[in-house]
């Protein structure tokens, strides 16, 4: 069984989930997209990024937007980092206010992925991203180095990237983490700053899977009261 196979056990017939951006993420929404076109499983999506609502279109899953979709029963979706507690770092694909939105809609986050993005501490990766307002990026990148996060602005065909929000993504350079809370507590204070990759107590379920097939080696849980 692979994790995507298991995610789709995690899915009641009738649902309204959120589907989340990433390869892990990418190959669940056509793997849902199989039994939704069989008639296997009715589901409704709730997308978070364009790119991933273009797939769930072609694959054949319905959309609904956010404000009519109400509490969400699931988001399934990917991780850059998962630390043993299971908080995460995500965003490294550009998303992670959408996604952060979705995940704290819905009733549980279900994260796949690779062995790879185990981490011992949070920042173990050395990047942090941060979606930043445009007006406010001169402040927030000066705000963000007097915190020790070097802060390097996302380009993408030698320009500023804009995420689907039309903000600009800041990748901070970050050592592991002592204190996640306070850095994100930290960020957030800065004006024009959106949001940060910072996932803490919001995953359910990790699904971890081998790093080249997605094989299931291991299912964990977050305990009642775990940080």
């Amino acid at each position: 069984m692979t994790i995507v196979e298991r995610a789709l056990e995690l899915v009641e017939d009738g649902a309204t989930i959120g589907l989340g951006s990433g390869r892990a993420s990418q190959s669940f929404v056509r793997a849902l997209g199989e039994r939704v076109r069989s008639g296997a499983m009715r589901v409704r999506g709730v997308a978070t990024s364009e790119d991933t609502a273009v797939l769930a279109r072609e694959v054949g899953i319905p959309l609904a937007p956010l404000q009519d979709a109400g509490e969400l029963a699931v988001t399934i979706d990917g991780a850059d980092e998962v630390a043993p507690n299971l908080d995460l770092i995500k965003g490294y694909g550009r998303a992670l206010v959408r996604e952060k939105i979705v995940a704290a809609s819905s009733r549980q986050l279900i994260i796949l992925v690779g062995e790879e993005k185990l981490v011992p501490k949070l920042g173990s990766r050395g990047k942090l991203p941060v979606e930043v307002v445009p007006f406010g990026l001169p402040l927030c990148e000066r705000r963000l180095r007097d915190l020790g996060c070097n802060p390097v602005p996302f380009q993408k065909d030698g320009k500023l990237f804009l995420s689907d929000n039309g903000n600009y993504i800041l990748d901070c350079e970050v050592a592991p983490m002592i204190s996640p809370n306070q850095l994100e507590q930290a960020i957030l204070a800065i004006p024009g700053v959106i949001d940060t990759g910072l996932f803490l107590g919001m995953a359910s379920v990790v699904l971890i899977g081998e790093d080249t097939d997605f094989r299931l080696i291991d299912e964990r849980r977050r305990e009642k009261g775990q940080r």
